[in-house]
């Protein structure tokens, strides 16, 4: 008999798995039914980036070959855009259970940490963040914050209206290096996150947004020309702060 947590781990690693695959049919169906012409027709050339991580399994076991694909462009492909959001939903149903146990707000956050990888990986397909998703994840937060607050008011609000505040005003300032669909998300995770935990996450994304372009520049998959996709940095900025949003804090007050 396997120990019961064991069992948990298992069904939610499956339920991770058939989620991740949900979110990769959606996406491929989105940018399918985009016209061609629009940004959305780069939905046939590019891949994720995560993908290329796949280079590094091919390297060291050559023989390695996707069913059905041509070389590895098509593998990184299959991996980037079937195997990768699975095995990423798998892992957050997972850390949910691990940190929040079966309780609701289990189910809060691994509905939100879900939609911003359905969010994500169209970003980084199509390089944008569309409206209706973020509207979802919106008015899911909201419904919570209502019937079900796990923050006060006030700093709820707070964190809506800096996370947006700031957030435009970079847009601003960047002069087209991010769109009005980052400004709408972050607003979302201000949300979500409240004060002053939005302030973490903004600067825990642009951290990591500024590390992942330096890496980008120095390998020479990207050039300073090139848009980089920043609503995959707002998600795991927001879950590490979810998740260790205290520790964080704590850090960076002994640092002080």
């Amino acid at each position: 008999m396997f120990p019961v947590n064991i069992i948990h781990y298992i069904f939610l690693f499956l339920s991770g798995l058939v989620t991740g695959g949900i979110i990769g049919r959606v996406v491929r169906r989105y940018c399918s039914g985009k016209p061609q012409g629009s940004s959305s027709s780069a939905c046939n050339k590019r891949f994720f980036l995560a993908g290329t991580l796949f280079s590094l399994f091919t390297g060291v076991f050559p023989g390695v070959k996707g069913a059905g694909v041509k070389g590895d462009r098509g593998i990184k492909a299959v991996f980037g855009r079937k195997i990768l959001p699975g095995l990423v939903s798998a892992v957050l149903f997972l850390l949910s259970f691990y940190y929040l146990g079966f309780s609701a707000h289990f189910f809060k956050y691994v509905v939100i940490f879900n939609l911003l990888l359905l969010v994500s990986c169209i970003d980084l397909e199509v390089g944008l963040i569309p409206n209706r998703f973020v509207l979802i994840i919106f008015i899911w937060v909201l419904l919570w914050q209502l019937f079900y607050p796990g923050l006060s008011p006030l700093s709820a609000l707070l964190g809506f209206i800096v996370g947006a505040g700031l957030f435009f005003i970079i847009v601003l300032l960047s002069r087209g290096g991010m769109g009005g669909g980052d400004v709408k998300l972050m607003a979302v995770l201000g949300l979500a996150a409240g004060w002053p935990d939005v302030l973490i996450v903004m600067v825990l994304a642009f951290v990591l947004g500024a590390v992942t372009g330096a890496g980008l520049l120095i390998s020479r998959k990207k050039t300073r020309r090139d848009a980089l996709a920043f609503a995959p940095f707002l998600m795991l900025a927001f879950i590490l702060v979810s998740f260790w949003g205290r520790e964080i804090w704590q850090w960076y007050l002994v640092s002080m």
